[in-house]
């Protein structure tokens, strides 16, 4: 199981794991830039709205595999979280970050007038789509949530609740905070690419890129993440969920992995799981044609 692994490294290593990370470089020339409290959001292209959300310490650029060609037939929103991606941590500095980001999402839709939106989210951009999804109904028309979990908790310990993993997310969030302002040391880039990616070039763009986020926003986003349990708003939901699963032997394979899936997002009235072999979390690096394949099957429905 790839996060129960990471996790597990994580509580007991003395350095801390981050789960998501940038990818590459910029698409092509955005249209226009929204910029907000807790995001900014990249417009381009011209047709039925998809909004891209990216995980922790991401970059929207994490996307750039997809989003030039999403625009060719689709108005596409490239989100990244302010402190992400070299960005200013703006609103990011202080509390309930989640809470603003679902905030300003939720603006974002009524803004542009994009009700019913399709909306993608990997890890913890994952989380942030259930969130909108469980908070205002009306704003996402489909969910496809990109190796995220309703409790990561779960990934982390078995059986665990918020209050039990609530010391850990603690530790972790001074741990990641006292990162701000030095050098990413080159032993815990590695380690956080290794448990997140497979292929030696996707690890290397964790590696590379994980280090422009400012370690304050990262450290308090995961420990926020670490208390959000939405399993019992599960059975609320009646948008549509499809949660792309990454596995691999090494780690678990696709049995036991699209088993502990169905187990965490029982009672989820529309599901749809999608199994992405010989893959680590970054599935749209490690195994980009399939990931496209999939975004492409489940864009048109």
């Amino acid at each position: 199981m790839i996060r129960r692994i990471a996790f597990a490294l994580l509580a007991t290593a003395s350095i801390p794991m981050i789960l998501h990370a940038p990818a590459a470089h910029a698409v092509a020339a955005p249209a226009s830039l929204i910029q907000m409290d807790h995001i900014s959001v990249q417009v381009i292209g011209k047709g039925s709205p998809v909004i891209l959300i990216p995980g922790l310490s991401s970059p929207r650029a994490v996307w750039d595999g997809v989003a030039p060609e999403l625009a060719k037939t689709h108005t596409v929103y490239l989100v990244q979280v302010n402190g992400f991606g070299g960005d200013a941590p703006g609103g990011n500095l202080g509390q309930a970050i989640l809470p603003g980001m679902v905030a300003d999402l939720h603006r974002l839709v009524t803004e542009q007038r994009i009700a019913g939106a399709a909306v993608v989210g990997h890890s913890m951009g994952g989380l942030l789509a259930l969130m909108l999804t469980q908070a205002h109904p009306g704003d996402v028309g489909r969910a496809l949530i990109v190796d995220a979990l309703p409790f990561v908790g779960s990934a982390f310990v078995p059986g665990s609740t918020v209050a039990t993993v609530k010391p850990q997310a603690e530790a972790m969030r001074v741990q990641m905070a006292g990162l701000y302002g030095k050098p990413l040391p080159e032993a815990v880039g590695q380690a956080i690419a290794r448990q997140n990616a497979l292929k030696p070039a996707s690890q290397a763009q964790v590696a590379a890129w994980m280090a422009k986020a400012d370690m304050r926003v990262s450290g308090q986003a995961l420990f926020e993440d670490m208390q959000v349990d939405l399993r019992p708003q599960l059975k609320d939901i009646a948008t549509p969920v499809t949660v792309i699963v990454p596995w691999s032997p090494e780690r678990g394979g696709e049995t036991v992995t699209l088993d502990f899936y169905k187990r965490e997002y029982a009672g989820t009235a529309k599901l749809a799981l999608t199994g992405v072999g010989d893959s680590g979390h970054f599935v749209m690096l490690d195994q980009p044609d399939a990931f496209r394949a999939a975004l492409t099957a489940w864009l048109a429905g």
